[in-house]
């Protein structure tokens, strides 16, 4: 039988969480760029449709990545001795 983590600290310490978040980050942008690049062949040659296009996805690739932020932004809880 294993003990239970102690409710006061952090499964995952403030730098780790900011390294695996880092790294989440760059992975999910660089799919997200291919896959932007990608879809962008198959627009219609129309420069309104690609105004929309830019700015959806020009602006769209925060909201996906806001949880992970903060949970990185985390703070550590204090250890209680």
């Amino acid at each position: 039988m294993s003990p239970s983590p102690n409710p006061a600290r952090p499964l995952i310490p403030a730098r780790l969480r900011k390294l695996i978040g880092g790294l989440g980050i760059m992975v999910f942008l660089t799919a997200y760029v291919v896959i932007a690049t990608t879809l962008y062949d198959y627009l219609p040659d129309n420069r309104a449709v690609h105004l929309l296009y830019f700015a959806v996805v020009g602006l769209g690739w925060g909201l996906p990545l806001m949880p992970l932020m903060s949970w990185m932004g985390k703070a550590d809880k204090p250890v209680v001795r």
